[in-house]
């Protein structure tokens, strides 16, 4: 045998005396507690592919808005968000958008 061999032997021995298994006068360990599950606490991202034109469209559009609000700048973020918030509440935008997006896919 090799001296390297020997020396992973003599380690394992070493370490399977040091770390006795529980005898049967000791009890159990209580099984881990059910884990629940994480609710999520970060907002999620999502991005969205403009054309060249539509790009540049809205980058107009948030300078203007910027101005408009007395700000540095509006971000992209800021619309999407504001636009998701304004879907999610109004009935009628949310039947528009439907009728557009079934529009565009005919």
């Amino acid at each position: 045998m090799t001296a390297a061999a020997d020396r992973i032997r003599a380690n394992a021995e070493r370490l399977k005396k040091a770390s006795p298994a529980p005898g049967p006068h000791e009890p159990t360990p209580a099984p881990p507690a059910p884990t629940t599950i994480a609710v999520r606490q970060k907002n999620v991202r999502r991005t969205v592919d403009l054309s060249p034109t539509a790009h540049r469209a809205l980058d107009t559009w948030q300078r203007g808005a910027a101005d408009r609000l007395g700000l540095a700048r509006v971000t992209g973020q800021d619309v999407i968000a504001a636009l998701v918030d304004q879907l999610l509440a109004d009935a009628d935008l949310s039947e528009q958008i439907i009728r557009t997006i079934a529009a565009q896919r005919t």
